[in-house]
């Protein structure tokens, strides 16, 4: 009786989230179903083909999310399905991060990644919202509640989020804690302040936000995408990490702009770098000398460039990134992401 009172509860306060994390179908069905023939399997597992065709808790939980976006109540269910068998194996609520279909077991690192955990829980939360499925809201309360219970610690005055429960805190490393900016993902933690208000989620935002301001280093100002940040010591490159703004850091610009976070100083970096001095594509870049290493021409990676023109200057998303088109898991999932928030918020960029 208490805990079907307890899913109502958590139901009726994950209803009451502004109209903006409600489940619209913002993925085009045509986008949405070539995402799925390429990359997702029939036992709802989401493939990254680019890395040994491995899957992985973020991208179980963004297959979750893209699904919630396009309105595809049975595939959630298939991808939900295969997270909650394959992936949630560890004791203490988590999921395990890394399943290889090659190996013997299949899960080939057991560690917690913290963005993967968020996006599983999150999608639950709004699934179970707009589908009136109580079962959902209540394992993202679980997961919610494990997320604060093993990833959020206090370093100094900071409440941070640990990339994984083991190897990144101050106890772990000697430049302890390192952490990955891109792993706040903040349209996540006002719905985890409501499945598990015990812990301090603003003080978790407030952190990530403070520390973006802080990272940006270099002679191009981004931030790493490792960081270590030792209490009342300067932010810095994290020891045995390639010291650039790479393939995790890109994201940041739109986690920002989809959890409504309006700080142009924050954004600037990115601005800077993608639409003043690359023409709008995004590029991996050596942190201590500013080199360009890479440039991502790829269409989900120019997405994140056009997104953000969009958002700052009503820049219309350019006619040749208007039709989705997969290429790997990565950049395609970034594509539907930046899609779906310029759908549901900057319409007249279409």
């Amino acid at each position: 009786m208490m805990r079907a009172l307890l899913a109502a509860l958590l139901l009726l306060a994950c209803a009451s989230l502004p109209v903006r994390a409600q489940s619209a179908i913002q993925i085009p069905a045509p986008a949405w179903a070539a995402y799925m023939e390429r990359f997702v399997e029939d036992s709802g597992r989401v493939v990254d083909g680019a890395n040994g065709g491995i899957s992985h808790s973020e991208s179980q939980g963004y297959g979750m999310l893209l699904a919630l976006l396009a309105g595809d109540r049975s595939n959630f269910e298939r991808i939900w399905s295969f997270t909650r068998t394959e992936l949630l194996i560890r004791d203490d609520g988590l999921a395990a991060w890394r399943w290889d279909p090659n190996s013997t077991p299949h899960v080939t690192d057991v560690n917690a990644a913290s963005d993967g955990d968020l996006l599983i829980a999150y999608a639950l939360a709004r699934a179970g919202a707009a589908w009136n499925i109580p079962p959902y809201i209540e394992s993202a309360r679980k997961i919610a509640r494990s997320i604060g219970q093993k990833l959020i610690v206090i370093s100094g005055n900071r409440k941070i989020l640990l990339p994984g429960v083991n190897g990144f805190s101050e106890s772990d490393r000697p430049d302890g804690p390192v952490l990955n900016l891109s792993y706040w993902i903040f349209e996540t933690f006002p719905v985890m302040a409501r499945l598990a208000p015990e812990f301090d989620w603003a003080g978790v935002t407030n952190t990530g936000l403070e520390l973006l301001g802080i990272a940006q280093l270099g002679p191009a100002r981004l931030p790493p995408d490792w960081i270590s940040a030792p209490p009342g010591k300067p932010v810095t490159l994290a020891e045995g990490f390639p010291p650039v703004f790479g393939y995790n850091s890109l994201r940041i610009s739109l986690y920002l702009l989809r959890a409504g976070i309006d700080n142009t100083a924050l954004q600037e970096p990115f601005r800077r770098n993608w639409l003043i001095e690359n023409g709008g594509t995004p590029a991996i870049v050596d942190i201590p000398t500013g080199r360009v290493l890479t440039r991502l021409t790829e269409p989900g990676y120019r997405m994140l460039g056009a997104v953000l023109a969009c958002a700052l200057n009503a820049t219309p998303i350019p006619e040749d990134l208007r039709r989705f088109e997969p290429t790997l898991y990565y950049p395609s999932t970034l594509y539907l992401l930046g899609w779906a928030l310029v759908a549901e918020r900057y319409p007249r960029c279409l």
